[in-house]
């Protein structure tokens, strides 16, 4: 399996890197997720979009799935009219509504286009074993878990400081755990880990690798990677194009 930072940027887009998207691949078969804003941009450089098996999402803040309206333009009017398949979109019960208020769609919805599911905890996308847990956060969110070709990645998504997400984790190749906050700071009570508190919940988990994102363009990366690196040395900051090999 293999995975391709598209964007890493929490809460907006930074100025060198879109809102949350990554993508996977496995056996020919490449799912997103998450896309968050200016993603498909990035994301056109990288894949062809119109061969993506699905999108899973891992909560409805504008930073992880708007892009998805502009994904649904690419598919209705793609150049040359050729015809294009329902992209599969797992994501919480709301998400078609979200998707169509976004837009501003009236009498109609993208039905054609997005083949919208909401999530549970355990379902097949291809090659892709994914599982989910429900995560702290003001909105419904999950940490999705990936397994395919015998690696496992798991993504924390946004969420607060909480004890079941090294056992959600346990043995994962990569942990992708997002590090909006420092230490240092005054933060809200859940609503995203600080860089500390991510390093620990991957090494808890037993995981092979770390990768920090959610990267929030107010914060000093230095200072992030910093704080990570007194928990866990080998911690790692995501960026747009990083490409890890599970």
């Amino acid at each position: 399996m293999r995975l391709t930072v598209i964007g890493c940027a929490g809460s907006y887009p930074g100025p060198d890197s879109p809102a949350s998207c990554y993508l996977l691949e496995s056996d020919g078969s490449r799912i997103v997720l998450d896309m968050g804003n200016g993603s498909l941009g990035a994301l056109q450089a990288v894949t062809d979009i119109y061969d993506i098996d699905a999108v899973v999402l891992s909560h409805l803040h504008v930073d992880h799935f708007i892009d998805l309206t502009s994904y649904y333009v690419a598919l209705k009017y793609r150049p040359g009219g050729h015809p294009t398949r329902r992209v599969p979109v797992w994501g919480p019960a709301a998400t078609s509504q979200r998707l169509v208020a976004a837009y501003g769609l009236t009498g109609s919805d993208m039905s054609g286009e997005l083949d919208v599911r909401e999530i549970t905890e355990d379902f097949q996308v291809g090659p892709f074993r994914i599982t989910t847990r429900r995560v702290p956060h003001p909105i419904e969110a999950r940490a999705i878990r990936v397994a395919a070709g015998g690696a496992t990645l798991t993504y924390s998504g946004d969420t607060g400081p909480h004890p079941e997400l090294a056992d959600f984790a346990r043995g994962s190749d990569v942990a992708l755990f997002e590090a909006s906050f420092l230490s240092r700071d005054d933060n809200p009570r859940d609503l995203h880990l600080t860089a500390a508190e991510a390093a620990a919940a991957a090494t808890q988990a037993g995981a092979d690798r770390v990768v920090l994102t959610h990267l929030v363009p107010w914060n000093s990366r230095a200072d992030t990677l910093a704080e990570a690196r007194a928990v866990r040395s080998d911690a790692e900051l995501a960026h747009p194009g990083l490409v890890v090999d599970l």
